[in-house]
């Protein structure tokens, strides 16, 4: 399945209206990672995501299609600490998909 695909599901959309706007954010979600886990620009272009990275690319696409607004948005959206427990979770998955080298 595709990243598309999955970040549909997760925000429960079934229209296509916003696919163009959601591959942004799945851009912007896969570019921070490789920034995050320092791998290189382009990386997930070659390479294989691991599983927590791939989920940590599709929390942080969702989160930034629900809070396009520049709120918090979404599911927690009456919870002001949403926000920042999205980007610990993100961050933890990005480390957890990480190969690390020695």
């Amino acid at each position: 399945m595709a990243l598309l695909d999955k970040v549909k599901a997760n925000l429960i959309l079934t229209y296509s209206e916003d696919d163009a706007l959601i591959e942004g954010f799945i851009d912007a979600a896969i570019s921070y990672a490789e920034g995050y886990q320092q791998v290189g620009t382009d990386y997930y272009a070659e390479h294989q995501m691991s599983k927590a990275t791939e989920q940590g690319v599709i929390m942080l696409a969702t989160h930034f299609y629900e809070s396009r607004d520049g709120s918090t948005g979404g599911f927690f959206n009456n919870d002001v600490r949403a926000s920042d427990q999205v980007w610990k979770t993100v961050h933890l998955l990005l480390r957890m998909g990480k190969e690390w080298q020695v």
